[in-house]
């Protein structure tokens, strides 16, 4: 159901649909793996196609060598099999993602998602031997980060036109912000691209992108995979319905603070708390928590909210 008109059926296109970029929940300064198998079966029960365990939103920046790998072995165990498992094993030291992969692979690892090596900003032919050995030393599908706010430098399209010549390689996360450049890569290769930003998912799809994977399906992944089906089903009319209520969410939650930080805070107050930020993430100010509650109730959650209020006390 999930395939592109302009060329079909693409690489990884096992992977189109929903997939949730999948916060870490902390509890005392360590992983809530109780809470976190409850929000691997919330996400399963709701329909996602694949889980994303250790991406940005599961602040692996912040996780130890040793929580990275079990945080994603955790989430194969108790996927078990049931959707796919994307697992985010990427680094800016390329030793440092071939070893979180080749574990994850050897764990059951559906896939991996790569970022772009960030910080140390390589040329375009570091890029590409940076992703070249990681699809080289593993057998799993390997879907390319591309999110240059974050990594500081963009991957340009010629640069993916070369990668998608690996076998190994067969998906795109885009998170350029840039129309221009998802639609270059769709017409230039046979990778599956997915949306990297929640508010740009129909957009993308509109010209061959086959889903996302997102951050607000922590919060509401059933409108979220209602507008993916109902845009791959062609009905743009309906779709751009649930876009505009889901970008009306989205901009407002996802634009207060620094990702995951609002979505942990949404997720709060609707009765899903998956604990505290790890410095140097903070929690959100009074201010911007007011706005984010609005914003909930808006979007139709006040009964979540209420519910949430009254067995705190509040």
């Amino acid at each position: 159901m999930f395939r592109t008109c302009l060329m079909s059926p693409r690489k990884g296109s096992d992977f189109a649909g929903l997939s949730t970029a999948i916060v870490t929940p902390f509890r005392d300064g360590q992983v809530d793996e109780k809470r976190l198998a409850e929000q691997i079966d919330f996400q399963i029960d709701s329909g996602v196609t694949c889980i994303v365990p250790c991406g940005t939103t599961g602040e692996s920046p912040t996780l130890t060598h040793d929580e990275h790998e079990r945080v994603i072995s955790l989430t194969i165990q108790h996927v078990a099999g049931r959707v796919k498992v994307m697992a985010g094993t990427g680094s800016n030291s390329t030793a440092e993602a071939l070893r979180l992969t080749r574990r994850a692979a050897d764990e059951g690892a559906d896939a991996t998602l790569q970022v772009a090596p960030y910080y140390n900003k390589p040329t375009q032919e570091g890029m590409y031997q940076h992703f070249r050995a990681v699809a080289e030393a593993v057998d799993i599908p390997v879907c390319v980060y591309n999110i240059p706010g974050r990594s500081a430098k963009n991957i340009e399209v010629d640069t993916i036109v070369r990668l998608a010549e690996l076998p190994n390689i067969t998906m795109v996360k885009e998170a350029t912000g840039s129309l221009d450049q998802c639609t270059a890569v769709l017409g230039a290769t046979n990778l599956t691209v997915l949306s990297g930003d929640d508010s740009l998912t129909l957009p993308m799809m509109s010209v061959g992108a086959e889903g996302v994977i997102s951050v607000a399906a922590n919060l509401v992944p059933s409108v979220l995979l209602e507008m993916v089906q109902t845009a791959a089903a062609g009905d743009y009319t309906k779709a751009a319905e649930l876009h505009h209520r889901l970008y009306s969410l989205c901009s407002k939650m996802l634009g207060l603070a620094t990702n995951p930080i609002p979505v942990k805070a949404a997720m709060q107050m609707v009765g899903r708390d998956t604990g505290e930020m790890r410095l140097p993430m903070v929690p959100l100010d009074d201010a911007d928590r007011a706005i984010l509650q609005e914003t909930l109730m808006k979007f139709g959650m006040e009964s979540a909210i209420a519910g949430q209020l009254q067995a705190s006390g509040a």
